[in-house]
């Protein structure tokens, strides 16, 4: 009974076509019915599968949810849990024990802080209950009712985009943020700050793969996706958590129809044998599919590096972005000027006089000559080089062009993302 009300209401909220919130604590299916609790759980699956993308389903983890009860939150599209009070895990410490011999704890097991940190299944670790509550509502301000309602709107006074009349000193600020140094980091929540409405971004997966920025903000009142990488974490690299996060995200933006923002400054896919061996072929085209599967309007901005195929992947004109822009700062090439220069000029270098000195000239010359978004500029792929404190308008400009966008994919079954 327990679970065919959980269906009717599911069945319900598609009908109507207005969002599922589920609050969860369960110990999985009820031995004493047998298959029968089997089966509704199975019907609860079914529906959240139908449900995807039609509806926001958001999913709290208020307590311990156990076995068949973690199913129905992974098939949802966000998992809100509590520090030290929400656990989720297919088998408990006691099973662990027996089957593998491991001495595991609750909260090491599958805890809050676990699954926002290590496995990536949740999006917000919230202190409390009350703190959990307000993320959704939160969440739910940038969300539409139904993947045919208009976005949530709020009223903001509309940006002037004239130029440079529009610039204000707070903008102005960006032109001397990024460091003169191209392996300074800097904190790409400060460019964000600059570009959205009020400075708000309500960030998705925090502790997660810290080194890609994920979640909603505004932009004139209307909410847009943000996708970002992050210098001061791996230097910004996709890694397969990040690309599989932020494919997550950008998939969720385009189910909703919310446009996506991507700002760039990554320096290519994290190398090493673990992961090549753990798949980041496979699961780093999870993102590439993400971003030329979405419809919705896309606008790009690169702030400093783009390198190799991690340029492509970050939503690039090649995969479909509408709009592309680049700071003076940004260098977009197909590697870094120190590999390149290993790579050109070994010979060369090594037998030199000076070997460091005509590095050093060379380094200099692919940076002054390939390494910068001209060239990008020159075949289209970038349709301005913009002065940084102009972001915003810009930005501005690309999403009112954009409002009205239509397109439609080839027709299709579905398709086969890598998964």
């Amino acid at each position: 009974v327990y679970g065919e009300k959980i269906v009717k209401v599911l069945d319900l909220a598609m009908t109507n076509g207005c969002p599922i919130i589920g609050i969860n604590e369960g110990g999985g299916a009820r031995i004493q019915e047998g298959v029968v609790s089997l089966g509704l759980y199975g019907e609860i699956f079914r529906r959240n599968v139908h449900a995807s993308g039609v509806i926001p389903q958001i999913s709290l983890v208020m307590g311990a949810a156990a076995g068949g009860h973690v199913y129905s939150p992974a098939l949802t599209d966000f998992i809100v849990m509590v520090d030290k009070t929400s656990q989720m895990f297919i088998t408990g410490p006691d099973i662990v024990k027996t089957v593998t011999g491991e001495d595991v704890t609750l909260e090491d097991l599958g805890g809050a802080r676990t699954h926002n940190t290590k496995s990536g299944v949740a999006h917000y670790l919230a202190a409390d209950e009350a703190d959990a509550l307000d993320y959704v509502k939160a969440l739910l301000s940038y969300l539409p009712s139904n993947n045919l309602d208009p976005l949530p709107v709020v009223e903001a006074s509309p940006v002037g985009i004239e130029l440079p009349q529009g610039v204000t000193d707070f903008d102005a600020e960006l032109d001397t943020f990024i460091p003169d140094s191209a392996n300074t980091p800097y904190d790409m929540h400060i460019v964000l700050e600059h570009v959205l409405d009020d400075g708000e971004f309500l960030e998705t997966q925090t502790l997660f793969a810290p080194n890609i920025l994920c979640g909603f903000g505004r932009i004139e009142g209307r909410p847009v996706g943000v996708v970002a990488n992050q210098p001061t974490q791996f230097a910004g690299t996709l890694d397969i958590d990040a690309s599989e996060k932020a494919a997550r995200f950008v998939r969720t933006c385009d189910a909703f129809n919310v446009p996506v923002l991507t700002f760039v400054d990554v320096p290519g896919f994290l190398p090493g044998t673990a992961q090549e061996w753990d798949g980041i072929i496979r699961r780093g085209a999870k993102l590439i599919y993400a971003y030329a599967e979405a419809t919705v309007p896309k606008v790009t901005v690169i702030t400093r590096k783009a390198y190799g195929g991690a340029y492509d992947v970050m939503g690039s004109k090649h995969l479909g972005a509408d709009i592309n822009v680049a700071w003076p700062t940004a260098q977009v090439a197909v590697v870094g000027a120190q590999g390149a220069v290993g790579i050109l000029y070994r010979r060369e270098i090594a037998a030199a006089d000076d070997p460091e000195a005509l590095r050093a000239q060379k380094i200099t010359e692919y940076e002054d000559t390939l390494a910068n978004p001209y060239i990008a500029a020159d075949r289209g792929y970038i349709d301005a080089v913009i002065p940084p404190s102009h972001t915003r308008i810009h930005v501005v400009r690309a999403l009112r062009l954009l409002a009205n966008k239509r397109q439609t994919l080839p027709p299709k079954k579905h398709g086969n993302i890598p998964l």
